[in-house]
């Protein structure tokens, strides 16, 4: 087959527009159907019994869920060169199964001070207290860190590369390499970056989360999750048991919703990239903003490691202005382009102020100022974003 030969060669634009689609399955459609079935009916109890033992499509909660779906996943799998991928009703759907699938009771995990706060708040309120699962917490630059803080009953390490609040970055390689031998799981959060500019598998990392509604949707209308592995008897636990169990699938239209957003990830992307590349720039020369983080600049401190693990950088932004929090606020209000919200991913600019409420003993960790301002530079075009932050920066 074509796809086949297309895909020894790892071409990402034939995934994410033809790869696993069958138009001759769905009578000629160009477009996979969305098949909104909670469950699939048998001809017999022979039929219905082998269903319950041979991977068939069977019922929606359960392995091979949704045909739908099922497209969606073998497409993200592909684009992370992994051997199967799994679908959730978001990303922390995602994050959560593969921590229950690695962890148990009494186990230790490795994060990042850095690591998606609603992550640290799972850590923190729920599974210490109700699994005595503990956790440490480090930097991440450096990759010794991580091997210094392993345990004899450390289960996995948690990455998070380029971190979506300061942009530090993990040296990917030598983590999986330290993890490996001493025979810990490695989890990363690749939704900044996407498979189009990050492959963590290639590099050694056991698992891949995405956060659906960001990059891979596009479109700021779903939520969703995926989780990516090279090993197969990993995923079928998640997908047997704990997916399976605790209920967070995803639903039909939102797997067709991210089917859409693939097709133009590639497209979308280098017009995000692109954009906040030349804002970056912008604002690094502006004589109100005292710092700017962004992996696409030369100014960058692990400019060589990013090189190295990075094919490309995202729409998204951080900076400080050389003012307070209260004139950054002042500033952040009278932006008109920039919409205030949380997420990032979609067509629209973005802002928020990430750290307004943050606590100083943890600032210092993190690494940033309470004034912390993030942006996340949409399709409007690089010229809107500038005037916009121009006259907002004008009117302190």
């Amino acid at each position: 087959m074509v796809e086949e030969d297309l895909m020894d060669n790892f071409n990402d634009d034939w995934i994410l527009t033809r790869f696993g689609e069958n138009p001759a399955d769905a009578l000629g459609a160009v477009v996979p159907p969305i098949y909104m079935n909670s469950l699939h009916i048998f001809d017999s109890m022979e039929a219905y019994m082998d269903g319950r033992v041979n991977p068939i499509f069977f019922y929606g909660r359960d392995g091979r869920g949704n045909p739908t779906v099922e497209i969606l996943e073998n497409k993200i799998a592909a684009l992370e060169r992994g051997s199967g991928a799994l679908m959730f009703a978001s990303g922390m759907a995602a994050v959560s199964a593969a921590i229950l699938a690695v962890c148990g009771a009494g186990g230790h995990i490795i994060a990042m001070h850095n690591q998606y706060g609603p992550v640290k708040t799972l850590i923190d309120d729920v599974l210490t207290p109700k699994f005595n699962i503990s956790a440490t917490y480090v930097k991440g630059t450096e990759p010794s860190e991580f091997e210094e803080a392993i345990r004899p009953d450390t289960a996995l390490i948690l990455l998070e590369s380029p971190s979506s609040l300061v942009f530090s970055v993990v040296d990917l390689r030598a983590v999986a390499d330290a993890a490996k031998k001493h025979g810990v799981k490695t989890l990363i959060d690749n939704s900044y970056c996407t498979p189009v500019y990050q492959k963590p598998l290639e590099m050694g990392i056991d698992m891949v989360m995405h956060t659906a509604s960001k990059y891979l949707g596009g479109h700021s209308d779903i939520i969703g999750g995926a989780l990516v592995s090279k090993g197969g008897a990993l995923m079928s636990e998640i997908s047997g048991r704990i997916r399976a169990l605790f209920g967070g699938i995803i639903g039909p239209m939102e797997g067709w919703l991210v089917l859409r957003g693939l097709r133009t990830l590639k497209a979308r992307l280098s017009i995000h990239s692109a954009t906040a590349q030349v804002v970056a720039e912008h604002l690094e020369n502006h004589d109100r903003v005292r710092k700017v983080l962004y992996p696409g600049l030369k100014s960058h401190p692990q400019r060589e490691l990013i090189k190295k693990q990075q094919t490309g950088s995202t729409g998204l932004i951080s900076f400080e202005l050389d003012a307070d929090v209260e004139t950054t606020m002042k500033f952040v209000n009278k932006l008109k382009v920039f919409q205030i919200g949380v997420s990032w991913g979609g067509h629209e600019s973005l802002v928020i102020m990430p750290l307004f409420d943050t606590p100083e003993a943890q600032l210092g960790i993190i690494g940033a100022d309470r004034n912390l301002v993030r942006i996340h530079c949409g399709l409007e075009g690089a010229e809107a974003l500038i005037y916009d932050l121009n006259q907002a920066l004008d009117s302190l």
